[in-house]
């Protein structure tokens, strides 16, 4: 994952098995083992350059979510995780009942981007298919889900802990951008995001 900036933990899984020739899939690390294992990556191998990787994509997805803010965006992913490196887009949930607006939005100011679809779990019963669109900025690639406005109050299950997902609204963002030492704060404000979604 770490190497080639694959992100989805079943295809990473499937791929290391295949090379080290595991059969058994019970044997595969869980999800939660295996984000542990590229954190302490990164701090052991990276910690010169992931640093500063980063930071540019907290930049970055300031100015996005500045840039989108009628569709109410929401930092998602590595980069609010702050395991972001080389490899990591800027991951943003935005908002609106017509899909479609996002892609008029991002036409009309010129941006080109690629569609996709996403499934996400909204329950862990219950999976959803979702817009994506994909596009680069600054060198950066974004990776923008498009959900209906009632899904500001309940974000799909992370992949991770089968959890509602942490998403970060852009003053919380530009709180981890100031340096702001106070986790307790930080994770506060986190916390109140994750309430008003």
């Amino acid at each position: 994952m770490s190497e080639h900036g694959i992100r989805d933990f079943h295809r990473a899984k499937t791929k290391a098995a295949e090379r080290l020739g595991i059969l058994e899939t019970q044997a595969l690390p869980r999800n939660q083992e295996i984000e542990e294992a590229l954190r302490e990556r990164q701090r052991l191998f990276l910690a010169d350059s992931q640093p500063q990787s980063l930071q540019q994509r907290r930049e970055a997805a300031v100015e996005a979510m500045r840039f989108l803010a009628v569709f109410e965006p929401r930092l998602v992913g590595a980069v609010l995780e702050g395991t972001a490196d080389e490899h990591s887009a800027v991951c943003l949930h935005v908002f609106s009942d017509d899909p479609d607006a996002v892609t008029l939005f991002l036409h009309d100011h010129g941006v080109p981007a690629e569609s996709q679809t996403r499934r996400l779990r909204v329950t862990r019963a219950d999976q959803a298919e979702y817009p994506v669109l994909l596009f680069a900025a600054d060198g950066l690639p974004f990776d923008i889900t498009v959900l209906p406005r009632n899904a500001l109050r309940q974000a799909p299950l992370d992949r991770i802990d089968e959890k509602p997902m942490r998403r970060a609204s852009l003053a919380a963002v530009e709180a981890l951008l100031s340096g702001d030492d106070d986790s307790d704060q930080l994770e506060r404000m986190l916390a109140n995001a994750s309430q008003r979604r």
